[in-house]
């Protein structure tokens, strides 16, 4: 059994990359959690993410938000340093949310039968602010947990992540959202290389 180190923003996108995790079994068991709100700190500690892929496996997830595309993000983030093998950095297209919204039934279970669905949610250019205005027509218990309420200082409601975690972990199908979401395509692909080439030096 690998440990591995998920290194993520939020609780949300943790809890997406733990249930990408699950797919791959036992060998790839989520055992450091690191996280502290914002990509500041993900990019701030590269030095340190690839210093402890010497010692175990880490994976880390992230938006791509304004960036141009994943490659130039990679670059960035990487700059001059090698690619360690053990590390691992994948990046939603745009956010998180994109790959939330890329699996319809999950979604259509969450948030009822109104509003039109994103048929290629990368392409989106704000997936939260699409889940939000979709959720506005939400039975009352979720708008109110997802969308914010009348002079609320933050852009969502204070459910949000609750809400959202929960359908990650009860209904939303990685395998599902592939098939809309080539960014979550490539990122399990890519999870799925590593578990196999640390299943058969282990």
């Amino acid at each position: 059994m690998a440990f591995v180190a998920l290194a993520t923003e939020d609780v949300l996108s943790e809890t997406i990359g733990k249930r990408l995790l699950a797919e791959l079994g036992p060998q790839m068991h989520p055992g450091t959690l690191l996280r502290k709100d914002g990509v500041g700190y993900l990019r701030s500690r590269m030095k340190s993410w690839c210093q402890m892929s010497e010692q175990q496996v880490v994976v880390i997830l992230t938006d791509l938000d304004r960036a141009v595309c994943p490659s130039a993000l990679l670059d960035v983030w990487f700059a001059a340093s090698p690619r360690p093998a053990n590390l691992l950095l994948r990046v939603a297209v745009r956010e998180s949310e994109s790959w939330l919204l890329a699996d319809h039934q999950a979604m259509r279970k969450l948030l009822g039968p109104r509003g039109v669905l994103p048929p290629e949610p990368d392409q989106l250019p704000d997936p939260k602010q699409h889940l939000l205005r979709l959720a506005t027509s939400a039975r009352r218990d979720v708008r109110l947990d997802l969308v914010k309420a009348k002079g609320q200082v933050c852009s969502q409601g204070i459910g949000y992540n609750a809400r959202l975690t929960d359908l990650v972990r009860t209904d939303w199908s990685p395998e599902r959202a592939a098939q809309r979401s080539p960014s979550l395509a490539r990122a399990r692909r890519r999870m799925m290389e590593l578990a196999q080439r640390i299943a058969t030096t282990s």
